[in-house]
């Protein structure tokens, strides 16, 4: 089994905002895999399942994501190699996405939370969504929609991370870095 988890707050509070990337990600695939809800109570979260690929959209808030992966991952069975975690990253411009193992969690209370519960050694596709220019403003950012202007960006990160979700049972993660991974926006 393979775990795609995308990374946001629940609710439609949160749902166009930038912190939800992962999310809007998920909601693709859960569409175009036809994805069966396979949730349980115990996962904390929303849980789909399209042949060998598990997709979560964890309930818990960003700030406590890790108990929700962590259920899910212990329920299956499933060595952290075969998770992938989708997530925002404000250190990376609109447009931009890189692929990591590992490494901090440059801020993101959502991955310091899986890191807590499983340790750092999975794999993080980041999405960037650039960093506002006044640095005390990040969380009014991160909460915030995406401007009108950014849409059809945010729709170009969107499919391509997609098309990464679904090669990551049949490529390596070399050759979908060789593919996919951009150190300069898309947009």
């Amino acid at each position: 089994m393979t775990l795609l988890v995308g990374l946001g707050n629940p609710g439609t509070k949160y749902q166009k905002n930038r912190h939800n990337v992962g999310f809007m990600l998920i909601d693709k695939l859960i569409d175009e895999l036809n994805a069966q809800n396979i949730s349980k109570s115990q996962f904390r979260g929303e849980l789909f399942k399209s042949k060998n690929l598990l997709l979560l959209k964890p309930s818990t808030y960003m700030n406590l994501s890790g108990e929700s992966v962590v259920a899910v991952k212990n329920y299956y069975k499933i060595d952290n190699e075969n998770i992938f975690v989708f997530h925002d990253d404000l250190d990376l411009s609109l447009g931009s996405i890189r692929i990591k193992k590992g490494g901090g969690s440059g801020g993101h209370n959502g991955i310091k939370s899986i890191d807590q519960h499983i340790s750092n050694e999975y794999y993080r596709i980041r999405m960037g969504i650039g960093r506002p220019q006044d640095k005390e403003s990040v969380i009014n950012y991160v909460l915030g929609d995406f401007k009108d202007e950014q849409i059809a960006c945010l729709d170009k990160i969107i499919e391509t991370s997609s098309k990464i979700a679904q090669q990551l049972t049949q490529k390596s993660i070399d050759e979908i870095k060789k593919l996919y991974q951009l150190k300069k926006s898309i947009c």
